[in-house]
């Protein structure tokens, strides 16, 4: 009887586990399509069949990447598709018949947490990060935290304005966590 319950406890871990994985996969599909590049990101460009174009590059502090052939390319706030068929019809103009070029986000570039939080500073994104995760990342709160005052700063934000948030919003590449202090 014992072993049974075991048995079954497992099987419902492993069943959570796989769930975990399908959602999290299925994030970081949703993530990389829309997701435009940005100071930091590390970037894989592949080309099928032509090995000596394969290059891992990161954008630098202008949003350029060097690629062969093409030299320097301008591709921050780009999509991950919209990279590929940059790479692509320059590949075209003189260099390959029929390019099929792959972008993968290798690593993306950090987000950020201050204020309130035992260990303040840049951490690697990860897909599927909410200000909860965040902040436990950070250390968790400090005994003066102002637990329903946190804003975010969103590097995709036009306006670059502090927008209050809870623990469960997703956090992107980029962002500025901000804990504000609460008063007695």
């Amino acid at each position: 009887m014992k072993n049974t319950s075991h048995y079954r406890v497992y099987v419902q871990r492993y069943i959570i586990c796989l769930l975990l994985c399908v959602a999290s996969s299925s994030s970081v599909a949703e993530l990389s399509s829309a997701y435009a590049l940005g100071y930091g990101d590390l970037v894989s460009i592949k080309v099928y069949g032509e090995d000596d174009l394969a290059v891992e590059t990161q954008l630098n502090d202008l949003g350029l990447i060097s690629f062969p052939f093409l030299g320097e390319l301008d591709v921050f706030g780009l999509t991950v598709t919209e990279v590929q068929e940059k790479i692509e019809s320059g590949l075209k103009e003189g260099y390959l018949v029929n390019p099929k070029v792959s972008v993968t986000v290798v690593t993306y570039r950090r987000f950020y947490v201050n204020g309130e939080v035992r260990q303040s500073g840049g951490f690697a994104f990860l897909p599927g990060l909410t200000v909860r995760k965040a902040i436990s990342l950070a250390g968790g709160f400090t005994p003066r935290a102002a637990q329903n005052k946190i804003y975010i700063i969103s590097d995709s934000a036009d306006n670059r304005s502090p927008k209050r948030v809870e623990l469960n919003t997703s956090v992107k590449p980029g962002d500025v966590i901000t804990v504000k202090q609460r008063f007695f």
